[in-house]
């Protein structure tokens, strides 16, 4: 089966060059470094040969954010330089943004999995040991890292059922490919499960790196903050396609109580965001899209946020958060966004039944009554107009407890980590 993905990553390569260039020209990718994906001579080294190289893969935007307290704690180590490979658009920019005054930190975009590609960029960059977050499986990566004797390690790993059972279907390849792995940090027991059948190494479950992100609220800026304090609002974060009506409906139904209530909107994907303000028009609201940087406006009631990396900027206000991917049907096996920041901000957090990807979080926040899963958008709306009585935002008496289990989780992975890069 390695050999049959090989051959197929090869011969798809050329149509999977004109796929990034359709990307660029939609605004999906870096207008300039977009070749780094595709083009070994776009690699743009950049390293220190006098210090050791420590690499780390991380998708998007959600899996950075677990690693950078890592990176920074790591970063006390004035012997180590770090690379950091994302493949969104989104990412990068939250990459230069958290690391813009670190010398030694370096931001590629992860080339895609073709053998002579990986092969020169492990050549090139030539790192030391190899961190891959969450699902970032890459057949090639993994084996050709194993045939210049780099260590790796899967950490925050997370494989659904469904994934697991797509890899039993070759079960030989599988457990050559997850035999490779020096460690393996679960995120949830599940996972943990998986990967001892699929015979990885060294895998331990100390809880999901998630928990461990630093909010420092002092940092957190609106320009909206005068609105956001003294008007009635709730925010509808990480919604999906199917999603958007069921807010906008849930609008309709606290306007029969507040009629100057405000709904912010902040979609996963901001492609989407056109989509959702033709669906706000035909239902006559006031609707603004709110781009980085602008005011929202005194006589809209619908705010659709046109920006990357801003939730936090609005969890840091909002009363009452409703978290996406959760209600639609057709994906309940990967349903769920990450609840985290809102838990930490002191939100309280309304989601559909489908919390797939992040069920063990939303079972200790619901336990301590910060979530509550809605079924309609009529119960959604009867629980926001109960909390919107008091639109003062008062902190969770359970934030302690979170705080001690994210301290815990970083401190125990830490401590594989550190023995991992000796």
């Amino acid at each position: 089966m390695i050999l049959a993905y090989r051959i197929l990553i090869n011969l798809i390569y050329p149509f999977l060059i004109i796929f990034i260039y359709y990307r660029k020209f939609l605004n999906k990718e870096d207008p300039i470094r977009f070749k780094e994906k595709i083009f070994f001579s776009n690699f743009n080294l950049n390293k220190k040969k006098e210090k050791k190289l420590i690499w780390f893969h991380a998708a998007s935007i959600g899996e950075f954010r677990s690693i950078v307290p890592i990176i920074k704690e790591m970063n006390k180590d004035n012997s180590l330089e770090f690379l950091i490979t994302t493949t969104t658009l989104s990412s990068s920019k939250l990459v230069g943004k958290e690391f813009k005054n670190f010398h030694n930190i370096h931001h590629r975009f992860f080339p895609l999995d073709v053998g002579f590609l990986i092969e020169k960029f492990l050549s090139a960059w030539s790192p030391s040991r190899i961190f891959l977050i969450d699902s970032e499986i890459w057949p090639n990566l993994i084996l050709i890292a194993k045939k210049k004797g780099i260590p790796l390690a899967l950490i925050n790993a997370r494989l659904t059922k469904k994934t697991f059972k797509k890899w039993m279907k070759f079960p030989k390849t599988a457990k050559k490919i997850f035999r490779v792995f020096n460690l393996c940090l679960a995120s949830n027991k599940e996972t943990k499960d998986y990967l001892d059948k699929l015979e990885a190494k060294n895998v331990y479950f100390f809880g999901n790196l998630k928990l461990i992100n630093e909010i420092d609220e002092d940092k957190i800026k609106n320009l909206n903050e005068n609105i956001l304090s003294n008007r009635r609002f709730w925010f509808a974060a990480s919604t999906h396609q199917g999603e958007d009506l069921f807010c906008l409906k849930v609008h309709k139904k606290i306007k029969e109580k507040y009629k100057d209530v405000i709904t912010i909107i902040a979609p996963r994907h901001i492609h989407r965001v056109k989509d959702i303000n033709a669906l706000s028009n035909n239902l006559s609201l006031k609707t603004q899209v709110l781009n980085q940087g602008e005011i929202i406006q005194d006589n809209k009631e619908i705010i659709i946020i046109n920006s990357f990396g801003v939730l936090q900027d609005y969890f840091k206000y909002a009363k009452s958060v409703f978290i996406g991917k959760s209600t639609l049907k057709e994906l309940k096996n990967e349903g769920g966004q990450n609840p985290i920041d809102a838990a930490k901000l002191g939100c309280k957090i309304y989601h559909g039944p489908h919390v797939y990807n992040f069920i063990e979080i939303y079972d200790i926040l619901e336990k301590n009554n910060i979530t509550q899963k809605i079924e309609t958008y009529e119960e959604l709306s009867y629980n926001l107009v109960e909390d919107l009585k008091n639109p003062l935002k008062t902190k969770s008496k359970f934030l302690d407890h979170i705080k001690n289990l994210g301290e815990k989780t970083f401190r125990d992975t830490m401590k594989n980590i550190i023995n991992f890069i000796k």
